[in-house]
């Protein structure tokens, strides 16, 4: 990892394609300077001296950004609210491509949502690779839609919550919303105070979403899951993101939170400009070998790709975001190029920082994922340093 007081390495990626975002690029080289994209030349326009790093076949593309990551490596952002455990966290998800990400914190009493909040603050202050932000992911939410979160720590949003969620010290704030009990004049102080919200866990109808919407609401949290569905008289929340082109959305591939055919059927359904875009919902279990875990003192069992409580509710996903765009790419119907957009481009343009982010463009960090020929992750940069696992 560098230094404040120190450069990354410049180097010159050859020997697979480039995918900038948005077009491919064959017989080409990625130039890298300083921890940023330089250019993309022909192979045979590489600078006299530059080191060159030969890959063998496959896709240089931008790397992953991940807006609702629970754990990972172990680490739970809920149970470990620490600098290391955030590091665990992001490091475990790099391996899988993602090179930017939101540590995330469900629904808990308001010590852990601070605790989270320091430790995210302070890993961003220590030049944690990949930590992007903090995804709060509750407590305002509407029992009735409640998932995995516990009921009895689902709350209204108080007075002295605008300062927990809106005054953290950190650039980038998502908050996840129950429409039917966080009003719209609370949405349009949250949103005045750079906080991002998103609207789920919820059973609202249509109509309360598009007010939350013009209050200032972006986005819906892992669209399908959680909310109200779409009925023929009844839009339901799914109605709201699909027909309204502010909104954005994130979606769960993985084949257990939705059916694939619903998916497809959304992705084609989606108005724009607001796009969908992946996210991997995961918790601890992603680049770890454990079978269990304790979430807000339930146990969570691991099996066949799946997490569940006790009684069966999905507890988070098992999912990492290599896997989410290998399915999106074979089940829903997606070109390979536009799968990766969803993992990198459209989170990045949802957020405002894809002139950063999520593109290999002149200028852009040099986060970059390479993808080899059989769709795994083979080595990754964050900021032009290579990732070691």
């Amino acid at each position: 990892m560098s230094t404040p007081s120190s450069l990354p390495p410049s180097f010159a990626l050859t020997g697979a394609d480039i995918f900038d975002g948005e077009t491919r690029h064959s017989g080409s080289a990625l130039l890298v300077e300083n921890g940023r994209v330089a250019s993309i030349v022909p192979a045979s326009g590489i600078p006299a001296g530059a080191e060159r790093i030969a890959l063998s076949g496959g896709l240089i593309a931008p790397g992953f950004i991940d807006l609702q990551v629970n754990g990972g490596g172990g680490a739970l952002l809920n149970a470990d609210r620490s600098v290391e455990g955030v590091r665990t966290l992001c490091h475990a998800h790099a391996r899988f491509g993602t090179t930017a990400l939101l540590p995330t914190v469900i629904t808990d009493v308001p010590e852990v949502t601070a605790d989270a909040v320091r430790a995210v603050r302070e890993a961003i202050a220590a030049n944690v690779a990949g930590c992007l932000g903090i995804h709060i992911e509750g407590p305002f939410l509407a029992r009735a839609r409640k998932g995995t979160h516990r009921e009895d720590l689902i709350r209204p949003m108080g007075p002295g919550d605008f300062d927990l969620v809106g005054k953290t010290g950190i650039g980038i704030v998502l908050l996840t919303v129950a429409a039917e009990t966080v009003p719209p004049e609370a949405i349009r102080r949250l949103t005045a105070d750079g906080v991002i919200v998103s609207i789920g866990h919820t059973d609202a109808d249509c109509a309360t979403v598009l007010e939350a919407q013009k209050a200032g609401a972006r986005s819906v949290t892992h669209l399908f899951n959680a909310m109200s569905q779409l009925g023929h008289r009844a839009p339901g929340v799914v109605g709201a993101a699909l027909n309204s082109g502010e909104l954005w959305g994130g979606i769960i591939a993985d084949g257990f939170h939705v059916d694939p055919v619903a998916l497809e059927v959304a992705i084609r359904a989606k108005k724009g400009p607001g796009k969908l875009f992946l996210v991997t919902d995961a918790m601890s279990t992603v680049g770890s070998e454990a079978q269990t875990f304790e979430l807000n003192g339930r146990t969570v069992y691991r099996k066949d790709g799946r997490l569940t409580l006790d009684n069966g509710t999905l507890a988070g996903s098992d999912l990492d975001m290599m896997s989410a765009v290998r399915f999106t790419a074979d089940r829903l119907g997606q070109s390979f190029e536009e799968a990766i957009r969803m993992a990198s481009l459209y989170p990045a343009e949802f957020l405002g920082i894809d002139g950063d982010h999520g593109c290999l463009r002149p200028g852009s960090r040099a986060d970059i994922v390479h993808i080899t020929d059989a769709r795994d992750v083979g080595k990754v940069w964050i900021g032009g340093e290579e990732q070691r696992f």
